[in-house]
Order: C-alpha cells, then sequence, then structure tokens
C-alpha cells in the first residue's frame, strides 16, 4: 500500500492504475532490450550491409551495401531450402501442439487420483529440453531408440500410416487431410516435448473459470461436449493466440535455420552473411506473426 500511494495510485482511475502497473511489470524486459540488446541488434544490421575481415590487429568492416542479402537468396545453396523447410514445419507443428495443449490441459483438470504426477510428467519435456540434458538426450539414449526406431521398425511404421490413411481415405476423409494427420502421428514425439508451457498456460486459464457456470450448464442438462464449446473453449479463447505466438517463436528458435546462421559465422567466419541470413530469418518471422495474429485475433475475438 505504501508503495502504492508513494506512486500516487490512489487519485488515478482504474484504466490509469492498469497502465501504470503494467508498464511496471514490462519494465525491466525494457531495461535489458534498450542495455543488453540494441546495441547488438543495431551493430548485427550494420554487420550485414559490410564486408568483415578479421586479422591480428583487429576487424575490417567494408560497407558493400546489400550484397550479403543477395549472396543469401540467390548465391548461397542453403538458404532457401532452409528456410522453406523451417516455415513448413512451423505450419505443420504448431496447429498440433496448440490443440494437442488444450486438449491435454481440459484432461488435466478433471479430478482423478494421481493428477498431480500427471502434470509433472507433461511438464518433464520443458526441463529435458533445455541445457545439458537436451544434448544427453539428443546424442544418447533417445538418439539410439530413434535411430533403432528408424533401422528395424521404419517399415512397420510406415504401414501402420499407410493402413491409417487407407481407412480415412475410404471413409471419405480429404487427402490433405489425411496427409495431415499422418504427418502428425509421426511428429507425436515433437509435440509432446514442445507442449509443456502450453499446457500450463491453458491450464491455469481453465482453472480460473467459476466453477457455478458448469454447475448451471449442467443442471440445464448441458452435455460434457456442450459446455466445453459453449464455457471452456470461449473463456480460453483468448490464450489460443498467446500459445501460438509463444509456439511459432519457440519452433523458430530451435531448428536447422539457426544452425545454418550459427555455423555460417563462427565456423566459416563469414559473420556479414551470417548477419543478413539472420536479418531474413527474423523478418521472415515477424511477417508469419504479423499474418498469423491477424486471422487468430479475428476468429477468436472479432464480436458480430
Amino acid at each position: 500500500m505504501k508503495l502504492i500511494s508513494k506512486l500516487g495510485m490512489k487519485n488515478r482511475t482504474y484504466a490509469e492504475q492498469k497502465a501504470l502497473l503494467g508498464f511496471l511489470f514490462v519494465l525491466p524486459w525494457l531495461l535489458g532490450f534498450i542495455f543488453f540488446f540494441i546495441i547488438p541488434l543495431v551493430n548485427s544490421f550494420r554487420y550485414s550491409l559490410s564486408k568483415i575481415e578479421a586479422n591480428s590487429s583487429g576487424m575490417k568492416i567494408s560497407f558493400i551495401g546489400f550484397e550479403n542479402y543477395i549472396n543469401a537468396l540467390t548465391v548461397n545453396t542453403s538458404f532457401n531450402r532452409t528456410l522453406t523447410e523451417s516455415i513448413i514445419n512451423m505450419v505443420v507443428n504448431v496447429p498440433l501442439i496448440v490443440i494437442f495443449s488444450l486438449f491435454l490441459a481440459v484432461l488435466l483438470n478433471q479430478k482423478f487420483i494421481g493428477r498431480s504426477i500427471a502434470r509433472s510428467i507433461f511438464f518433464l519435456p520443458v526441463i529435458l529440453a533445455s541445457g545439458v540434458i537436451m544434448t544427453l538426450e539428443t546424442s544418447s539414449l533417445v538418439q539410439a531408440v530413434n535411430d533403432q526406431n528408424q533401422g528395424s521398425g521404419g517399415a512397420i511404421h510406415a504401414l501402420g500410416a499407410y493402413e491409417l490413411a487407407g481407412l480415412m481415405l475410404d471413409a471419405g476423409v480429404s487427402e490433405s487431410i489425411v496427409n495431415y494427420l499422418t504427418s502428425a502421428v509421426e511428429r507425436i514425439y515433437l509435440i509432446v516435448s514442445q507442449s509443456g508451457v502450453q499446457i500450463l498456460i491453458f491450464l491455469a486459464g481453465i482453472q480460473t473459470i467459476s466453477p457455478q457456470l458448469y454447475e448451471a450448464s449442467k443442471m440445464e442438462g448441458a452435455t460434457g461436449y456442450e459446455a466445453f464449446w459453449k464455457i471452456t473453449f470461449p473463456m480460453v479463447s483468448p490464450l489460443i493466440l498467446v500459445n501460438m505466438i509463444y509456439t511459432i517463436i519457440d519452433s523458430f528458435s530451435r531448428n536447422e535455420m539457426t544452425d545454418l546462421i550459427k555455423e555460417t559465422g563462427f565456423t566459416n567466419f563469414d559473420f556479414g552473411l551470417s548477419s543478413a541470413m539472420a536479418w531474413l530469418y527474423f523478418v521472415s518471422i515477424m511477417l508469419i506473426l504479423l499474418i498469423s495474429s491477424y486471422i487468430v485475433s479475428r476468429k477468436v475475438f472479432y464480436q458480430e
């Protein structure tokens, strides 16, 4: 209360108080951006327009305009292919991860024995995908299992996917939908390992819904299916945009494109080309975020 009174919030309107508290909440990030991020950001753009030569006396930076960008788009044999593959993987994975996260959050919100343990299990991939554990995971047991599955069980998995596709096609399902669903089955490990944070966000949103709404709907004879579409989904729909943006950024932060940028800069020591690739990648991500946010906002928040 003393802090609030010092900030003069007693004499402010509720909207002004919310705006001030929001600013205080993002202030640490804003200070970090100004003091630690904006200078490297400007330098990387400068490097993308320059030719950098390192010698015993330091770095020699020569301005060459957009030559690095042209080189990345027209000369480099890996950039366009890797960027396209990264975008395609994102388009396929993001809807699957968001839908899977919402489905699991609804299930984990139910009352059953061992619910806390189940929640911990689904959050474990977030811990396993960080730091040293991620390196051990990709280089030891999980990699050995994947290699064994690819070597010995690949034909069985392909046969299973083929049979599943055949059943859905015979049922009249569109071929594009069948291909998408079969690819989802093949990506199940990736989907589960990247859904931990999204599940927690959806779960937190579901737990803010008043239980009286479900009780009233049950008294009116609504089924669980109707309660989900009429109560749960509308109440957590704003979190779909949050999770979608998080998932897009998360998928773009660890893929072959980032490896290519690091390899170009720190293995081939072509910092100018590496910076140009990074800026082209950054612009691509921003465009995808803008388009995705506009589409989801229109579908989720549009009011007639």
